[in-house]
């Protein structure tokens, strides 16, 4: 017969609750796993998963912690799990302004779609964002995500507390990426969208009796649609950077708590 004391039981529970909510708080976040087509059974299942994997590397006493003391821990690792994931988050963010940016100066700005993630965004985004999302499935970046968040574990213990003027800091040196990171994704078709309409104008002054209307609209939005064709591959290499920065903004993050 085996006998377990209540008190071993309770410190089980406790080392298994902790880090299941960090876990589970970044699933519901993160980039892929905060998809809609990963259901909440899909979810929970991934985040037990991972918790007993990491429940190894967790060394905690629950006896020498009192009840209030363990409800601000469960506070903060749900509150670690959401930024670790938001920050991730910026990256589609920075995406998404990009590919308005774009439609705007294709004149594609009011044709949007319905995303379950987004919300109502254009159709250059939609097809962005699922570019993201494919370089981040070819990079192992589910894998890298795993990585860093079993890390954690061992760099920022579950029993520690943090500062939220590092949490401050963190945002106003990475935010701004949401909307630089899509400037330099857009830049390079606005500027050659706007040299096109330029050069619509000087025909148009040329030939008064042109229908600027109906003949610029197809133009601009064909010429946009091969620009953006030309550029893909160096926007793929961008967007292969931003996850790369964002990875190592993750582990700069759980270093600096």
């Amino acid at each position: 017969m085996i006998n377990i004391l209540a008190s071993e039981i309770a410190n089980y529970f406790y080392a298994f609750l902790l880090p299941f909510v960090r876990i589970s708080a970044f699933t519901l976040a993160a980039p892929i796993f905060s998809l809609n087509a990963f259901n909440v059974r899909f979810r929970i299942i991934i985040a037990t998963v991972l918790t007993v994997l990491a429940v190894d590397l967790i060394e905690f006493n629950a006896e020498l912690v009192s009840i209030d003391r363990l409800i601000a821990l469960v506070l903060v690792q749900l509150f670690l799990g959401l930024i670790s994931g938001f920050i991730l988050q910026v990256i589609n963010g920075a995406i998404t302004v990009a590919g308005q940016a774009i439609s705007n100066a294709m004149g594609l700005g009011m044709a949007n779609l319905i995303d379950p993630t987004l919300g109502n965004v254009p159709v250059i985004s939609q097809f962005l964002v699922i570019l993201s999302t494919l370089i981040f499935i070819m990079a192992d970046g589910h894998l890298v995500l795993i990585q860093i968040l079993m890390q954690s574990f061992s760099i920022f213990p579950v029993d520690e507390t943090f500062s939220l003027n590092i949490i401050y800091e963190l945002f106003i040196e990475w935010t701004p990426l949401l909307f630089t990171g899509g400037l330099l994704l857009a830049l390079p078709i606005i500027i050659s969208v706007l040299l096109v309409n330029a050069g619509l104008g000087m025909i148009t002054r040329s030939a008064p009796a042109l229908n600027i209307i109906s003949v610029g609209f197809p133009a601009i939005m064909m010429a946009g649609i091969i620009i953006l064709i030309l550029v893909l591959p160096g926007m793929v290499l961008r967007i292969d950077s931003f996850w790369r920065d964002g990875f190592s903004m993750l582990v700069n993050l759980f270093e600096r708590l």
